[in-house]
């Protein structure tokens, strides 16, 4: 019988009704010890005899993927793939699948929630009022102000419309992007360095890649508008978060919206978290009650896709390569 585990914490569940479909399907279901996993070691001893993931942010390397020869296929609860070297999957005949639906409402209710927190000063004001302080500091409209988003995705179109609901002037910066999908969302595309020197506020939405990781250092920050913010919940290792203190340290910018930090979870000693002007969260953008659904429900549904050969882009990122596929026991599935 082949294997489904289940190593996205918010799945690890017996009785959640995500599992019906894959049991129905012949699969046995099994979840690690524990979770999160962090390390290759407990990757790949976990997953030993597993046909298939549903992945959380556990590293897939080409080591992790050469020591799981049953594994056939990875499926991520979201679309981040910077724990996945997708090459190394292709090479070695894995399918790499995402659920690209699942989540970017839930991300786009998150960022507009750093936003408001960050621009009404609520964490800060909630931390007077309870102090015994009835402060009256002005607040920072979003009516009028310009939000800068780089990367228009998913995510950045939905955050283009939330914004534009707050009567926000919005500007995109994607090369990747298709000309005439921004203008439908209010966007006026522009070259990266306009874009910081005239938003109020920039918001990050992108993958982390070799060419991202680190892209928001000293040199970009001080292109930015002077007394901007800077909202990231996209992946913490785009932002050179040293610098970002220092930015904010010297009030070039007025503060800093995270839901994400280059180290999960932050050391104490994380300066970031000693600076009332920055708001940080645990890495739940993605994860509401509706994505969490959505999500799952994907992901399962890409592995029964896979196994029935109907999993297609764009749920499927990396397909088996040149080489030969891991089998593919079809013939216990409905409908194979």
């Amino acid at each position: 019988m082949p294997k489904v585990l289940m190593t996205s914490e918010p799945l690890c569940r017996p009785d959640g009704p995500y599992v019906s479909p894959l049991r129905a399907a012949g699969f046995e279901i099994a979840y690690p010890p524990r979770v999160p996993l962090t390390q290759e070691d407990e990757v790949i001893e976990s997953l030993q005899g597993a046909t298939a993931v549903i992945a959380g942010n556990e590293p897939y390397s080409e080591r992790v993927l050469a020591s799981l020869p049953e594994l056939q296929i990875v499926s991520r609860c979201g679309v981040g793939l910077d724990q996945v070297d997708l090459e190394a999957a292709r090479r070695l005949g894995v399918a790499v699948a995402i659920t690209p639906d699942g989540n970017h409402e839930a991300v786009a209710e998150h960022t507009m929630a750093l936003l408001l927190a960050l621009t009404r000063s609520i964490v800060r004001n909630d931390r007077e009022v309870r102090r015994g302080l009835w402060g009256k500091t002005t607040l920072v409209p979003l009516r009028g102000k310009t939000l800068g988003i780089i990367g228009l995705g998913r995510i950045g179109r939905s955050v283009a419309r939330r914004a534009a609901a707050f009567r926000m002037r919005l500007l995109g910066h994607d090369p990747l992007v298709d000309r005439a999908v921004a203008p439908t969302h209010g966007v006026e595309l522009t070259d990266l360095d306009t874009l910081l020197e005239s938003s109020d506020v920039v918001t990050l939405h992108l993958p982390l890649t070799p060419a991202t990781r680190g892209m928001i250092d000293r040199a970009v920050l001080a292109r930015m508008r002077p007394g901007g913010f800077l909202i990231n919940t996209a992946r913490g290792g785009l932002v050179v978060e040293a610098d970002l203190v220092e930015a904010i340290r010297s009030g070039h910018l007025a503060g800093a919206g995270l839901d994400v930090l280059a180290d999960e979870p932050p050391g104490k000693d994380n300066p970031l978290l000693a600076l009332d002007n920055v708001v940080v969260t645990s890495h739940r953008a993605a994860n509401d009650e509706q994505s969490i659904r959505d999500m799952v429900e994907g992901a399962v549904q890409n592995i029964l896709d896979h196994f029935r050969g109907n999993l297609h882009p764009p749920a499927l990122v990396t397909p088996p390569g040149p080489g030969q596929p891991r089998g593919c026991p079809t013939a216990h599935l409905p409908g194979a």
